[in-house]
């Protein structure tokens, strides 16, 4: 909690209550989730990534603002252009070193195939999104 507490009080940050992710899951549910997955697995794995890089970059993969469930032609093709919308945000309010926004900009690949994970938080926000996001879908609802 105390990695991601600076993001999580923002109002801007707040706002992903407001919009469901999977099933009955909040978009700020699902990053705490992917977040706290993140940071497990680095830990239990002795991965060796920094730990406040990871929770930042997890906790705000999906800072895109918006609900995607709503039929809309700026975000008809969601899957394929948030994790940049999401990136720009964290980068507008929060600062992000390359490799955080490398993570975020990254984290729908292989649907997004030029878009490959490059470094270990890349990879374990982009993993464990997938697995949050199968959990969220098959439980969440």
């Amino acid at each position: 909690m105390r990695l991601i507490n600076e993001y999580a009080r923002h109002e801007e940050v707040k706002r992903m209550k407001a919009f469901i992710q999977h099933g009955s899951i909040s978009t700020f549910s699902h990053c705490f989730s992917v977040a706290r997955t993140s940071y497990i697995l680095n830990r239990r794995l002795k991965l060796g990534v920094d730990d406040k890089s990871l929770v930042k970059a997890a906790f705000l993969h999906d800072f895109y603002l918006y609900d995607w469930h709503e039929p809309s032609a700026e975000h008809r093709l969601h899957g394929f252009s948030h994790a940049k919308k999401a990136a720009d945000n964290a980068l507008y309010y929060f600062g992000l070193s390359k490799t955080e926004y490398e993570a975020i900009e990254s984290h729908m690949w292989p649907l997004n195939l030029t878009k490959i994970p490059k470094n270990r938080i890349a990879w374990l926000v982009c993993l464990c999104d997938k697995y949050c996001a199968a959990v969220e879908t098959v439980f969440g609802r």
